[in-house]
């Protein structure tokens, strides 16, 4: 997997790539990623990248040329899914990150200002996603969020599959709360059946805890996993 970055903050992207599990990832040969500066590409003098909306309105716009033309310096960009992280985007779910992830490469734009203009993504972009409702000053960090969690499902990547099955979102359900020592802290002990040694008993606590953890945390999802016994 190569993940493609187009953004104005190249810096960003190489700290988080040198640290932790994507670290791992790259020197394993499991991902591999390139930055572009959108401003190397401006046609301007001054590397300019964004100008006043037509109609009016407050903040800039990102301008279409820089965009596509780092866009159209991706050897065979047109075979690559293009993201475009925007708020008014679709929101980006567990199930997407296993599709992207089955993709040879992905293009992430990083919008700033007030966004970029349309025609970048009426030409251009095939994907627009969301990280969650609210509002960030860049496209860099949701990029960074969907780059980390596509990973997690290449294969290898974590080592153990059994991680990845167990984690929250799959089955609509929130992951089960963990243990490890001391049995005893502040006055708070371990779940007596995690140190059973019975695994069907602590299966069976893990599902009644993620379920409760869901019903509590994200009705909505508790909903849907109801929803998904019944169609069985």
């Amino acid at each position: 997997m190569k993940y493609y970055f187009l953004t104005l903050f190249p810096d960003i992207f190489h700290t988080y790539f040198q640290s932790g599990m994507m670290s791992r990832g790259v020197e394993k040969g499991l991902i591999d990623y390139e930055v572009l500066n959108i401003r190397d590409f401006s046609e301007d003098k001054h590397h300019q990248v964004d100008d006043a909306p037509f109609g009016g309105g407050a903040g800039m716009v990102m301008t279409a040329p820089p965009i596509v033309n780092a866009l159209k310096s991706i050897d065979n960009y047109e075979s690559l899914p293009v993201i475009y992280l925007t708020p008014s985007g679709k929101s980006f779910e567990q199930e997407d990150s296993t599709i992207l992830a089955e993709k040879s490469g992905i293009i992430f734009i990083c919008g700033h200002y007030e966004g970029i203009d349309q025609r970048v993504i009426d030409l251009y972009v095939t994907n627009e996603f969301s990280v969650g409702d609210y509002v960030l000053t860049g496209g860099e960090l949701p990029a960074l969020t969907m780059a980390d969690c596509i990973a997690r499902h290449l294969p290898d990547f974590l080592g153990n599959s059994k991680s990845l099955e167990e984690e929250s979102f799959e089955s609509n359900l929130l992951e089960y709360p963990h243990y490890t020592r001391p049995r005893e802290f502040e006055g708070s002990l371990v779940p007596e059946v995690l140190l059973s040694g019975n695994h069907k008993a602590i299966e069976a606590w893990r599902l009644t805890k993620a379920k409760e953890k869901t019903k509590n945390n994200r009705p909505d999802l508790f909903e849907n996993h109801e929803k998904s016994l019944h169609k069985k």
